[in-house]
């Protein structure tokens, strides 16, 4: 089992910030190529064209560069989530607008962000190096996919669109009965690229809405 080091402590450079995003991108190209133990920070400066002394002054030791990759990868695929949310349910005022809001959103996702190299780095590197990442229950619940999908619910709630006690919970179940089913079913969830993925995706929103839609008030 590998030894675990503990990450610096030392006060790191912000520096250039084409400099870091480089360093980054070479960094997570080699851990998902190589693995994390067969790529050296020299190998890491090298492919950035930077120093390995700018390496180290930047994130300080390879463990460290690692979960700034994490983070980085994180971080965009939140920022893709709070943008597709902001284009796609953002602004529903009718319980007629719902449906086609939650499977356009879920689309996108599906098409935008589950493929995408982010995703893949986070799902990689997350799942071959967990012992070396803080655990997912370390982290701010405020900075996850989940809990910003949660919070519009709330306010779709607010509206009196739906009927969520619980925000978080109902969005880890959309997302279980939207990507969820796909991912599942097919190993994919792009309805660009698999035509048999729009039906389940639809459905799931329809199920979502079965559960958690506001029930008109009986005159």
């Amino acid at each position: 089992m590998p030894t675990t080091r503990t990450p610096t402590t030392k006060p790191l450079r912000q520096g250039s910030a084409q400099k870091r995003a480089a360093i980054l991108a070479a960094a997570r190209d080699l851990f998902l190529s190589d693995g994390f133990d067969r790529s050296s920070v020299d190998a890491v400066a090298a492919r950035a064209e930077v120093s390995k002394r700018t390496v180290y002054d930047y994130f300080g030791d390879k463990q460290t560069l690692l979960r700034a990759v994490v983070d980085a990868a994180d971080q965009s695929l939140i920022t893709t989530i709070r943008r597709t949310l902001d284009d796609t349910v953002t602004g529903v005022t009718g319980a007629a607008e719902l449906e086609d809001a939650l499977v356009a959103f879920s689309l996108r996702i599906a098409t935008d962000m589950l493929d995408s190299a982010e995703y893949t780095t986070l799902q990689r590197l997350v799942r071959t190096e967990s012992g070396r990442l803080p655990d997912r229950s370390e982290r701010s619940m405020s900075h996850t996919p989940e809990e910003d999908l949660a919070e519009r619910f709330a306010a779709l709630a607010g509206a009196g669109l739906l009927d969520v006690p619980d925000a978080r919970l109902a969005a880890d179940q959309f997302l279980a009965l939207t990507f969820g089913v796909a991912l599942n079913r097919f190993g994919s969830a792009n309805a660009a690229e698999d035509a048999r993925v729009r039906p389940l995706v639809v459905e799931g929103v329809r199920t979502f809405l079965r559960a958690y839609r506001t029930v008109p008030a009986a005159r």
